[in-house]
């Protein structure tokens, strides 16, 4: 059952959860811009998406090699255009930047997700 779910909602569910966790990541670049040594951190979003909608291989039998999960959500360091002297890593403006296009990416992933299931409730009442 869960890969009908899976087939209908597409990448979405997963998009939404990679989103949330770099957005979150975001403002505590934002939140620690004036922390001294804090180094500005992000998240490959494409290649976080692309590694969680892969398809996993399953040891089906005792004598195959085992799969490799990959982890999605490795936190690479931002290289800073021009590092503050204490050793701050953050711009604030790209990090507000970043924030709004990911808010942007996130309202989207959650609107289609609301489009499919309303279409999936229609489908269910016969409309």
């Amino acid at each position: 059952m869960s890969k009908l779910i899976d087939a209908a909602l597409g990448i979405h569910p997963k998009a939404l959860s990679l989103g949330a966790r770099r957005l979150e990541v975001l403002a505590a670049n934002m939140a620690n811009a004036d922390t001294p040594g804090y180094k500005a951190r992000d998240l490959d979003f494409r290649s976080a998406l692309r590694e969680a909608t892969a398809a996993r291989l399953e040891q089906t039998h005792a004598r195959h090699l085992p799969g490799h999960a990959a982890t999605t959500e490795e936190l690479k360091y931002r290289v800073p255009n021009q590092p503050a002297l204490d050793g701050n890593t953050v711009d604030a403006e790209l990090e507000q930047t970043a924030f709004a296009e990911a808010a942007v990416r996130y309202q989207a992933s959650l609107d289609f997700l609301a489009s499919r299931i309303d279409g999936l409730r229609k489908a269910l009442r016969g409309e």
